[in-house]
């Protein structure tokens, strides 16, 4: 069983910070303050809607923390744990005021990160048995990429680069820009450091034989049919990562994954993936299996 590496403090807190301050507004919870007593104390649990796989516990916890110190959770399960429809994840203690300013953007972060744990799992899950891994793209939502590439991680997928800066990734209109692949990779390796990989996007495979001509890192193979992708894994033949791209599907993505691909890259697992509903409310039974593997 893997670990999954929780999120530095450092970059949580300041995305929550501001998305409690999107919420506070210049006057506070206006209707809570107004309603409940300010010694009042309640116990609420978060439940699970549906089922899914949980991701973003830290930042429900930095959620209630920030609004109030005074505010416990108990988890009931673990980061990256699948629970089912009608299950605790964590009950949460303190201020009723507190728990319920907080409750908002608590679970908007975890209904967020969870369906997309979710969805990136159910694709591991169709995969399985191949060597393809599932990774994202930079398809984010601005300003929370880093927290929804995390999800990725908790659903058992894996992350394509983060930002421009972390590759070159040559795309048809840089190569259109440049004139052919041949250009284009030759103008790229000669600007960069010896430590930064290319990956060269090709839509056919008369462009994969220029790239691997040229030698790259890494072939996005894009839009190709299943039968291309077969012959073009072969024509790599190991000389080169090969990545997958396009309309990938859950019904078509273990098909992409036989013809023996290397990386399955899918955009709408950040951008277009449902939330797992989640709700705060009165404590019930329920518990949570142990971590994805």
């Amino acid at each position: 069983m893997t670990s999954l590496a929780p999120l530095p403090q450092i970059i949580m807190e300041p995305i929550v910070r501001s998305a409690l301050l999107e919420d506070l507004g210049r006057a506070g919870d206006l209707t809570s303050d107004a309603i409940i007593p300010s010694d009042y104390k309640a116990t609420f649990a978060l439940n699970a809607r549906q089922a899914g796989v949980v991701a973003g516990l830290d930042l429900v916890m930095f959620a209630f923390l920030l609004v109030d110190p005074a505010i416990s959770m108990q988890l009931r399960c673990p980061e990256g744990g699948k629970v089912s429809a009608g299950e605790t994840i964590a009950n949460v203690s303190g201020p009723a005021r507190s728990l319920l300013t907080a409750e908002r953007t608590a679970l908007n972060f975890l209904s967020r990160l969870s369906g997309i744990a979710t969805a990136t799992a159910a694709l591991v899950e169709a995969v399985r048995g191949h060597n393809a891994k599932i990774v994202c793209t930079r398809k984010t939502t601005p300003g929370l990429r880093v927290l929804e590439k995390y999800a990725v991680r908790a659903g058992g997928g894996a992350n394509h680069r983060f930002a421009l800066d972390d590759a070159v990734l040559i795309k048809d209109n840089h190569i259109a820009i440049a004139g052919d692949i041949r250009t284009a990779i030759e103008r790229a390796r000669g600007a960069i450091g010896h430590m930064v990989k290319i990956e060269v996007e090709v839509d056919t495979l008369d462009q994969l034989e220029m790239a691997l001509e040229v030698g790259v890192d890494a072939v996005l193979l894009d839009n190709m049919s299943v039968e291309d992708l077969v012959q073009a894994v072969a024509m790599v033949g190991g000389r080169a990562v090969t990545e997958a791209s396009g309309r990938v599907t859950r019904a078509s993505v273990a098909a992409i994954a036989a013809t023996g691909v290397d990386l399955i890259s899918v955009g709408w697992l950040t951008h277009s993936a449902p939330i797992l509903d989640i709700g705060l409310d009165v404590p019930v039974d329920g518990n949570c299996s142990r971590r994805l593997n």
